[in-house]
């Protein structure tokens, strides 16, 4: 695999690509801020993306010139479609492991971690409440926002019909 750098303007966003990323377009562009290009973009022959697209984004973004490239110029038509699909939905398929992020994300200091998405480590670890009966847990903190009394008074009883305990606390 060879990377080489182009010119931006060189790369062509492929026109069907089935990607919805522009949420994602600010934290890419951060992250090559503070990391650089760990990561290039892959083209086919023609230098239409097949995976990258998002990063194309962020580099615009962020007014660059050149970009990395990878051109995978040994796929077949098939190949590159296949590649192009399977590298976004395998990305899909995986889950954090929210102890270990908590730890991870814990021994982070240099680095203001909501730049890449990371809001908040108590916001990432409240997960639905009907995952939560399927866990062991001796105790679990769910810190919620509510308009009135009435919110949270309606918040309470389902929680507690559901076998909760709770306490709440105002800040």
């Amino acid at each position: 695999m060879q990377v080489v750098e182009i010119p931006i303007e060189q790369v062509i966003p492929y026109e069907n690509n089935p990607r919805i990323n522009d949420d994602a377009v600010q934290e890419t562009a951060n992250s090559i801020k503070a990391f650089g290009w760990q990561q290039p973009i892959v083209v086919d022959k023609d230098n239409a993306i097949i995976v990258g697209h998002t990063r194309l984004k962020a580099a615009k973004k962020l007014n660059l010139k050149k970009v990395p490239v990878v051109i995978a110029d040994t796929l077949s038509e098939q190949q590159v479609k296949a590649y192009r699909l399977a590298d976004n939905k395998t990305g899909e398929l995986a889950d954090w492991d929210m102890e270990l992020l908590g730890i991870e994300l814990d021994d982070i200091v240099d680095f203001d971690m909501s730049d890449f998405g990371f809001d908040d480590v108590e916001e990432g670890a409240n997960e639905d409440l009907e995952d939560l009966s399927d866990k062991d847990l001796t105790a679990y903190q769910l810190i919620l926002d509510f308009e009135n009394e009435e919110e949270l008074q309606i918040a309470y009883e389902e929680l507690s019909k559901g076998g909760y305990q709770c306490k709440i606390s105002t800040f």
